[in-house]
């Protein structure tokens, strides 16, 4: 099977949240995958979640409930580790949906509401850092 290239970072579309050409980060130093939720609550056994945000361009004020969820611990760069909730849903590369895990998190000070983590690349992409958003070029 060969890998698709891609670049640094992207912008792609996450169909099941309702988010749309969202900047995404290619992080080979993490493991999972990060996603931007401004408000999360824990209720009836579902997950009621908020993406929404100010700093992020195409974070409307979307709200998603989950009836599957668990918790996982993260290691953070600076060797913190946090309990987080963590979903599945769907992301498309190159016109194709992938099935993605994605810890839920507060990213509204970072530059990119998604990190995409080493635990979704492999075994399908490679990343080159003189490259930037390889995907969403195709797809105009």
């Amino acid at each position: 099977m060969s890998k698709k290239i891609l670049g640094r970072h992207d912008v792609v579309d996450f169909p099941k949240l309702g988010l749309f050409n969202i900047d995404v980060k290619m992080d080979t130093g993490a493991y999972t995958s990060a996603i931007h939720c401004s408000d999360i609550i824990e209720e009836n056994d579902t997950l009621r979640c908020i993406f929404n945000s100010h700093s992020h361009e195409n974070f409307g004020k979307t709200e998603i409930v989950f009836d599957q969820f668990w918790r996982t611990n993260v290691k953070s760069s600076n060797g913190n580790k946090e309990n987080r909730y963590k979903v599945k849903s769907d992301v498309v590369f190159f016109g194709k949906t992938y099935r993605i895990n994605l810890t839920l998190s507060t990213r509204s000070d970072m530059k990119f509401p998604v990190l995409i983590g080493r635990q979704f690349l492999k075994q399908k992409f490679m990343v080159d850092v003189d490259l930037e958003n390889v995907s969403f070029k195709l797809k105009k």
